[in-house]
């Protein structure tokens, strides 16, 4: 028999799980939903109470709530995790030496912690519409509303949503009036110590088997995964591992409640094994970063905070370009962007045309972070402005992959000494499932007639739904009369620098850096 412990999202209890658990025992499944310390509200259930009819995933007060679940201080992410620990021990108690640990949203923090302190009673970690934290990572860093954390009142407890506030923590696509109402009735504030206590994991997430869920009315889909593990940072490439399934369900962030059904059979069948399979694309740039496309000659470099600056040989202030890197990526990423080939490749480019390369590392460590990575990228720009050997009245901004949503700002108040954009490759408006991305990062929204010119490199081979953004931006640059010079690389992927060495990249490359340096001279 397989044993699910269910563990849900924020200001949900075990009652979320009830039609889903049924289902799952009526198929001759052991099922155990979990209430959180604190997460009892509105039900009054004590921590461990499960559905009707089921067996209690801990005991009738395992977790130390009292009716009504009002949180203790100092409920953190660590009693959480103790909590989940109860439930699996109790479940082997009831003869389940090995169970499946589902993690929907918030809750795939304390079922990460409890797997990691329990890998012989942990057969599979389900992540349902959840993100992918990582050992140091708070749970704060991937609520769909990190605004929330800062609404915390003196008694250390984030209120709950209601009515259509639920929409800010995910899609409620597929819920009726009355599971809404369900969701008021039952809802509990939560513990803010739960979203800001990091997570501590002594391994990998993935030294045990993995299975996805993505909600694609949440914007989730197997398609977007594949772009990540292509495309993305290293640590995607995970999603890639032979013990790692992905399923889809054309619900909203609360399957549950909308869709209790598919859910069930979803998570037998991920008990199961089963799920798509990915694979990484011989398309995917190397781990390393791999080897620029262009064989440039090494320049004088020299370190200033986070950025570089590569020199050219000429006299006097020369023009700037700055590039600008995607992401998200990780703090401890080695080689950082800047010291990456790709990079160095760029900024001896630049330095070869005559130009002032700059490169930068801006912390761009998650979707809620393009602020600060604006004002990385602005601290950057005014540091290469105040160099003594860069004329100051002549710069250009070279972005990146996700990084293009960074363009915005300067898109939409260009300052005079901005001389052109360039984008390559770019994806201009956050993704379905970016909710964290503030709406100031969408450059076509913010394009017009007085933006500066933009130098626009196309991967043929691009992803459809980055592809889509930049089809977005070009019919807005067309509308407002924005300057746009396209540059079409048809047999290219998405960072085709790394990955397509070819003489059409190779032209692509050195035409759009000649576009710039013809901008900034002229």
């Amino acid at each position: 028999m397989t044993a699910f412990v269910l563990v849900s999202g924020p200001f949900t209890g075990g009652w979320v799980w009830e039609e889903t658990a049924a289902l799952l025992r009526e198929a001759g499944a052991a099922a155990y939903p979990v209430t959180l310390t604190g997460m009892a509200g509105g039900d009054g259930m004590a921590t461990g109470g499960t559905s009707v009819g089921g067996p209690t995933a801990a005991g009738p007060t395992a977790g130390g709530t009292s009716a009504g679940g009002t949180a203790a201080d100092g409920t953190g992410l660590e009693t959480h995790v103790e909590d989940v620990l109860r439930a699996v021990d109790g479940a082997a108690a009831d003869g389940h030496d090995r169970v499946v640990l589902v993690g929907h949203d918030y809750g795939i923090h304390p079922v990460l912690g409890a797997a990691d302190r329990r890998p012989g009673r942990c057969a599979r970690v389900v992540y349902l519409d959840a993100g992918m934290p990582a050992d140091g990572d708070p749970a704060s860093a991937f609520v769909p509303d990190p605004s929330a954390v800062g609404q915390a009142d003196g008694t250390g407890l984030v209120p709950a949503p209601s009515g259509a506030g639920w929409g800010r923590w995910g899609s409620t696509e597929g819920l009726t009036e009355e599971a809404v109402a369900r969701l008021d009735r039952l809802a509990a504030p939560q513990p803010v110590r739960t979203l800001t206590e990091p997570l501590r994991l002594t391994g990998s997430p993935f030294d045990r088997p993995v299975t996805g869920v993505l909600c694609t009315a949440n914007g989730g889909s197997v398609s977007m995964v594949e772009m990540l593990v292509a495309s993305g940072p290293p640590r995607f490439r995970a999603l890639a591992g032979p013990d790692v399934g992905f399923f889809e369900l054309p619900t909203g962030h609360w399957p549950m409640l909308s869709a209790p059904g598919p859910l069930a059979d979803v998570l037998r069948r991920a008990a199961a094994d089963g799920g798509v399979r990915l694979k990484l694309p011989d398309s995917a740039p190397p781990a390393d970063g791999g080897s620029f496309v262009l064989d440039v000659p090494e320049r004088p470099r020299e370190r200033r905070g986070r950025v570089d600056l590569h020199l050219p040989e000429a006299e006097g202030p020369r023009p700037a370009v700055l590039f600008v890197h995607g992401g998200p990526v990780t703090p401890e990423q080695v080689p950082t962007p800047r010291d990456s080939p790709f990079f160095l490749g760029y900024g001896r480019l630049a330095a070869g045309l005559g130009l002032v390369g700059a490169t930068l590392d801006h912390r761009l460590y998650g979707f809620a972070d393009y602020p600060l990575a604006a004002d990385d990228v602005a601290e950057a720009v005014e540091l290469v402005r105040a160099d003594p050997r860069v004329d100051a009245d002549r710069i250009a901004l070279w972005f990146f992959s996700a990084g293009g949503l960074l363009a915005a700002d300067w898109l939409a108040a260009p300052p005079p000494w901005l001389r052109c954009v360039a984008l390559n490759y770019p994806v201009l408006a956050p993704l379905p499932d970016w909710r964290r991305v503030e709406d100031r990062f969408r450059p076509a929204d913010r394009m017009t007639a007085a933006s500066p010119p933009v130098v626009l490199t196309r991967a043929g081979l691009e992803h459809p739904m980055f592809r889509a953004t930049v089809d977005h931006f070009l019919a807005v640059a067309e509308e407002t009369g924005a300057e746009v010079e396209r540059i079409d690389v048809p047999t290219a992927h998405h960072g085709f620098e790394a990955v397509d060495h070819t003489p059409e990249t190779r032209s692509a490359v050195q035409r759009a850096a000649r576009s710039v340096r013809g901008r900034l001279m002229g």
